[in-house]
């Protein structure tokens, strides 16, 4: 289980009316776990919640991530507004990256609302020719726009209020050319029938729903142990693990945020996920438990 963080709230700016961002330290000054473009941290908060959030800026001592007040959501992003201003302690652990700026010769970023977050740093990391096109329901609610005019070429950036035209944008993709998109599920599912899959890198903040009608029992052999163990058709693998008294690193329990992640010894993995890449699925070497499934007979997991 990766380390347990005790970090400090040494800044606290209000970037819109919903937003705000969270410059974190650990209290003695020391180092913080290094980290790339595109990875976020598990902010483990009280009453067992615990929330992802992207890193959007820092330094070797500092972590800089911003939350969206979520008015429908779980308590997590109340309690980040309304608790945690300059000083407050919260623990954190992190980071992990599964939306990581892949080597390209070019790169078309798409960005709605929050999910400006992970790519503010992908900018300032991408090498050679980039494009950026970030929208909001208004002007007043995207985070960052000054910082974003400041910091790169105006020519380079695209911002806009109201629905986006990604047919626009993104038509005439090159050789080599990567587009990145994270907001809504609507604008992904949006970028995602436009772009082929294979040049097409996202990251979600809702998990997509599998339909689980079908299910069936399946077996999970766990390699280290050598016990067996049936998931049933209604339950998932983490949950077969927990009631097993297995123990294994979770979050959110929706295939969102990659916390869950194990190693796939043997069988051939039904991934429900929305982390990993349609590449990184062929491989089957990895899977997440919380939503994840056999597509036939067995799995053996390295556990």
């Amino acid at each position: 289980m990766s380390e347990l963080l005790d970090l400090v709230v040494a800044e606290r700016r209000q970037e819109t009316a919903d937003v705000v961002s969270l410059l974190l330290r650990r209290p003695d000054g020391a180092p913080l776990p290094a980290w790339e473009p595109g990875a976020h941290v598990d902010l483990v908060l009280p009453d067992n919640l615990e929330r992802q959030y992207s890193l959007c800026g820092g330094d070797a001592r500092s972590w800089r991530i911003a939350v969206l007040r979520q008015r429908q959501g779980r308590g997590g992003s109340a309690y980040v507004h309304g608790d945690l201003g300059s000083g407050a302690r919260v623990h954190a652990r992190g980071p992990r990256n599964h939306f990581r700026l892949e080597a390209a010769t070019s790169y078309r970023f798409v960005a709605g609302g929050i999910g400006i977050t992970p790519i503010l740093p992908m900018l300032n990391a991408a090498a050679g020719e980039w494009s950026l096109y970030y929208g909001g329901r208004s002007h007043q609610s995207m985070a960052f726009t000054e910082e974003l005019t400041a910091r790169h070429p105006t020519d380079r950036i695209r911002l806009c209020e109201g629905p986006l035209d990604l047919p626009e944008y993104l038509a005439g993709l090159r050789p080599g050319e990567l587009v990145y998109a994270c907001g809504p599920e609507s604008l992904l599912a949006a970028v995602e029938a436009i772009v082929p899959p294979e040049v097409l890198r996202t990251e979600r903040f809702i998990a997509t729903r599998a339909d689980s009608a079908g299910d069936t029992p399946f077996e999970v052999e766990l390699a280290r142990s050598g016990r067996t163990l049936t998931v049933p058709a209604d339950q998932s693998i983490l949950a077969t693990l927990q009631r097993a008294g297995v123990e294994v690193l979770y979050s959110c329990t929706e295939g969102t945020c990659g916390t869950c992640e194990t190693e796939v010894v043997a069988g051939r993995v039904d991934h429900r996920d929305s982390v990993l890449t349609a590449q990184e699925r062929a491989c089957n070497d990895t899977l997440m438990v919380c939503v994840s499934r056999a597509k036939e007979g067995r799995l053996t997991l390295d556990l």
